[in-house]
């Protein structure tokens, strides 16, 4: 099993980090599945509004909803999030060489979301890198059993682990 997972603590760090993997891998000529997030900040909020990029080269989806500009609750879409989940778990099918996927959060924390295409692409022996943030971590070690490696969060580090990974899985078939 190939899973890695990267931390960042400076807010929009990890999508933006998983962005500039994404493009860096793509540009080496990486076949990926799976999505990285950008965040754009409001003229009119301290809230962004949150897309994720269907990888290869899918549609951006919008998952972030407008609660009004006093509300408090979460501000996922989670039907948008599931159309997303539905394009990943579709692109499995093109045995990509690794499924990154922007954020393991409370939806996969809570057994849903993302979560079910991690473990298919386990399952498949499609390596998968996650962005997890300190408030999931503890339910991301429970879901991956420990077996998952910290990664530095940085593209040349990522790319390391990507390039062992690759050699490992060729030698091995």
């Amino acid at each position: 099993m190939y899973l890695a997972y990267v931390t960042t603590t400076e807010r929009g760090a990890t999508d933006r980090l998983l962005s500039a993997v994404a493009a860096h891998l793509q540009a080496a000529g990486a076949h990926l599945a799976g999505v990285v997030q950008t965040n754009t900040e409001c003229a009119d909020s301290s809230k962004c509004d949150m897309d994720v990029r269907v990888l290869p080269d899918g549609e951006v989806i919008r998952i972030s909803q407008s609660l009004g500009e006093h509300a408090r609750g979460c501000r996922l879409d989670p039907a948008a999030l599931e159309q997303a989940v539905g394009y990943v778990t579709n692109s499995l099918e093109d045995a990509p060489q690794l499924l990154i996927i922007n954020k393991f959060g409370k939806h996969e924390a809570d057994g849903r979301g993302f979560r079910p295409v991690i473990a298919e692409a386990l399952a498949q022996d499609i390596p998968v890198l996650v962005g997890v943030n300190g408030l999931n971590t503890e339910k991301f070690q429970e879901f991956t059993g420990d077996a998952a490696e910290q990664i530095e969060p940085s593209v040349e580090a990522v790319t390391e682990w990507f390039n062992r990974v690759t050699a490992q899985r060729s030698a091995a078939a």
